[in-house]
């Protein structure tokens, strides 16, 4: 599987996968001691973008030789401020490790000298032959390139939230209808009623008539016609007022208050 250096495969790592800090340049010491083995050169990522080898230049025991440590043989620092070195216990070993230089090309043999750096066997045991074509880094070596439980041991710390969410329910329900009241109205017409007034009179004093003049008839002399006004009443219906039926919304705002947790970190050092 073919390597590549940091910058090559990722220009902008700083801020795509250490939050802005630069690995290189980090101090490298032996193990959990205080021993200064050199510093972070630079990183070898494989083609799937997994970080494999530290190149770390060992300026501090050997001036200008840079060699590789697996990720499964690095520890970092808490704040991402040093690197501890599992495997790189003294000057010897270093010196009898395979150099790394910057314009090689790292293969599968190259590797392998490597990994025999670091196997349990030693440098000076025997190398232990794996087939290069099927060869996987977690699978054949896992304790090189696996992050170890011991050292890499994961802390989750808890807080309790508030979530606030909303539930709809029907708490009323309007219906609205109509209905038919009966009451009694009512209303006052004026009407005329015509009738026949006959005056009769008697003169003061006697006239005269003159003769031929007299007249006297019989049957209808006069005939008045008398009329009488009557009520008519009807029922019309008419408009007596509009009814709008809508919703409005109300507005408001509920406040919540609970006492919740949060787990926080405390670290007692034991002196020996």
């Amino acid at each position: 599987m073919a390597l590549y250096k940091l910058t090559d495969f990722d220009s902008d790592y700083r801020n795509s996968a250490f939050g802005g800090k630069d690995i290189k340049g980090l101090d490298v010491y032996a193990g959990n001691t205080d021993d200064k083995v050199g510093s972070v050169h630079d990183v070898l990522i494989d083609e799937t973008g997994r970080m494999r080898y530290l190149v770390v230049d060992t300026g501090f025991w050997i001036f200008g030789k840079k060699v590789l440590v697996p990720l499964g043989r690095c520890r970092f620092g808490r704040e991402m401020d040093l690197v501890r070195a599992i495997g790189l216990t003294s000057k010897e070993q270093v010196e009898n490790m395979p150099g790394y230089d910057d314009d090689m090309t790292v293969d599968y043999d190259y590797e392998e000298q490597v990994r025999n750096s670091y196997r349990p066997a030693g440098i000076a045991g025997p190398a232990k032959t794996y087939d290069r074509n099927s060869y996987r880094y977690n699978e054949n070596d896992p304790d090189l390139y696996n992050l170890s439980d011991t050292d890499h041991q994961q802390i989750k710390l808890y807080e309790e939230r508030l979530i606030a969410s909303k539930q709809r329910r029907q708490t009323d329900e309007v219906a609205v209808g109509k209905k038919v009241t009966a009451s009694t109205a009512e209303v006052s017409v004026p009407v005329e009623k015509e009738r026949v007034v006959i005056e009769r009179t008697t003169p003061t004093s006697a006239q005269a008539v003159t003769p031929g003049n007299a007249a006297f008839q019989e049957g209808e002399v006069a005939r008045i016609a008398v009329h009488e006004e009557t009520a008519d009443i009807d029922k019309q219906a008419f408009v007596r007022e509009e009814v709008n039926v809508r919703k409005e919304v109300d507005h408001s705002t509920v406040d919540a208050k609970e006492t919740v947790r949060r787990e926080e970190l405390e670290v007692n050092r034991k002196a020996k």
